[in-house]
């Protein structure tokens, strides 16, 4: 049995010393923002279960997730938790997924017995949309074994629709999965992760001395190919993974991503794979994807290997209206960052742009791109965190629990500035989801980190320099509803920002639907272009700072006295 030893791997080269267009030096100048730890305050108290009880069962280090979500559909967003639970024959506990109904104070109240959420699952990760169009988001779980579809009745519950809506087919180690409009038919599909073919019975002994049981690396176990869903339209789906070209038994996927990569206007998908080639599905406008992954630069690091990839997110960090990228790798593997150098073709910047040494000892999992000070760059948020808690002992700069990151963009360069907005945020953590959302609707993205086997946090984003920002909520008729797949794009001052409606991303965890865009101390933007799903093209001028609109495909758009 071929086995990976836990700090071995390629560290990416990257393209150090080279610069690119609008590639400044990064200053150290103190952070504009603070983050406030208030998940007391909020009354957001969980406890993920991994369920682990000394039998090294591989998915007790991989979990678990969390999502923002609107779901009573009120204009403020919730939270949502993924848990997991006991093993058979090891029952401890009872622990189900949590959801918090936002209370529009700064306060979370637990709905998840009155939302029909209380039931026990040994989840994983999470994705949310609005698959019948109904206008109340719907919930996909994640799981070892059964996934769980909960259909939104609009009415503050759920119902579990797995088995009538053709979801109960297949079992399986799933873990990232999105909802996305591959056909543009206006109906979301499903695109679901797995990991290994993984199961209590068969689990691999693995050990580090020898002696005693270790969590095994993914070498020990074979791959298991993701899955498409289509959406019918009738509340059910059908399974396309063998004919849509997504197919691939080899895989061990962690992290999916939604992207235009070749800007043609259809969504593709990116996949992170852990000790596997990642994967570019292009979307071939007939139903079928084909992977381009070695030719985009992005199957393997720099030297040519394929790393250990978790998260993923996509954004344009550098404002040139084409989509970067942010994969988390395995510790000595640094994340890959990756910049378009002309359309459909990538580089691994990521010791060029300040991200790749500091992320070498470190071990990421969610990641995401949100501009977190306003300033009209997108930074880089990650947390971080080991599979084996004795791995200190085998190299000792390397730790179980590692602090999150977060790199601001500082004119293409990035800083990690995490120890410098509090210091609670900086504590090191067995860090695994990570998303952002505006709970308390003041403009700025607030994050929700969760670790695994332990307490998820909440942190607050307190503004401190005055920065302002602008935001929209798209709701689509022709397209669907979340308007997933649309992109949006602002201009002012001969500069622009660009950002697009998706689901998934970062690591078994979701953000909020609405796009936030930071705008510095400006006071209006000049105009804002929207591309719909259906092709549908609209724009807007003269928009204030400091409002939301609610942008209806075809319908125009409707500002809020405030976020």
């Amino acid at each position: 049995m071929k086995r990976r030893e836990f700090l071995s791997g390629s560290a990416s080269a990257g393209l150090l010393g080279l610069a690119w267009p609008g590639l400044l030096h990064a200053t150290s100048a103190a952070p504009s923002f603070r983050f406030a730890d208030v998940t007391q305050h909020a009354g957001i108290q969980f406890q993920h279960n991994s369920g682990a009880y000394g039998g090294k069962l591989l998915p007790e280090t991989l979990g678990s997730g969390c999502a923002f979500l609107d779901y009573d559909a009120d204009g403020w967003q919730d939270i949502l938790l993924i848990n997991g639970m006991d093993w058979p024959g090891h029952k401890r506990q009872r622990s189900t997924l949590r959801l918090y109904r936002n209370d529009r104070n700064g306060t979370f109240t637990d709905v998840t017995k009155a939302a029909g959420l209380d039931v026990e699952i040994y989840g994983m990760g999470v994705a949310v949309g609005d698959y019948n169009n109904d206008g109340f988001p719907d919930i996909f779980a994640t799981c070892v074994g059964q996934n769980r579809l909960f259909r939104n009745t609009g009415k503050g519950t759920f119902l579990d629709v797995t088995r009538p809506s053709g979801l109960s087919a297949r079992q399986a180690f799933s873990t990232s999965a999105l909802w996305f409009d591959y056909d543009r038919d206006g109906l979301l599909d499903l695109f679901v992760c797995n990991y290994v073919r993984w199961s209590p019975e068969h689990d691999v002994f693995c050990s580090l001395d020898g002696k005693h049981k270790s969590y095994c690396t993914p070498e020990a176990y074979r791959g298991d190919t993701c899955w498409l869903f289509h959406n019918r339209g009738d509340g059910t789906f059908e399974d396309v993974t063998a004919t849509s070209g997504v197919f691939d038994s080899s895989s061990k996927s962690l992290g999916v991503a939604m992207l235009d990569y070749d800007q043609d206007g259809w969504p593709d998908l990116l996949v992170a794979n852990d000790t596997q080639p990642n994967k570019l599905y292009k979307n071939l406008r007939n139903g079928k994807f084909k992977d381009v992954a070695v030719e985009a630069g992005l199957a393997f690091s720099t030297e040519g290997k394929a790393r250990a990839g978790m998260g993923v997110d996509i954004g344009d960090f550098e404002n040139s209206g084409d989509p970067g990228i942010a994969i988390t790798n395995f510790d000595n593997e640094m994340i890959g960052l990756y910049r378009a150098v002309r359309t459909g073709t990538y580089d691994d910047i990521s010791i060029a742009a300040g991200v790749g040494l500091p992320s070498k000892n470190t071990l990421g999992f969610g990641c995401a791109f949100l501009d977190v000070d306003l300033d009209g760059s997108l930074d880089l948020a990650v947390t971080n965190g080991h599979i084996e808690e004795t791995v200190r002992n085998i190299h000792g700069n390397v730790g179980y629990a590692q602090p999150p990151q977060l790199f601001l963009n500082q004119g293409g360069k990035f800083q990690d500035v995490a120890a410098d907005v509090n210091g609670d945020f900086a504590q090191p953590k067995i860090g695994r989801g990570l998303a952002y959302g505006d709970f308390d609707r003041d403009g700025d993205l607030d994050i929700l980190l969760t670790t695994n086997n332990g307490p998820a946090y909440l942190y607050r984003n307190d503004q401190l320099a005055g920065n302002r920002s602008i935001r929209f909520r798209l709701t689509g008729t022709k397209s669907n509803r979340d308007a997933v797949g649309a992109l949006l794009r602002i201009f002012y001052d001969g500069q622009s920002q660009s950002q697009m409606v998706k689901t998934g991303s970062s690591y078994l965890s979701q953000s909020e639907l609405p796009l936030t865009f930071g705008l510095g101390t400006r006071d209006k933007i000049e105009r804002a272009q929207i591309e719909w799903p259906s092709g549908v093209k609209e724009e807007f001028k003269n928009l204030a700072a400091g409002k939301s609109y609610h942008c209806t495909e075809s319908k125009g758009f409707t500002p809020s006295a405030g976020f």
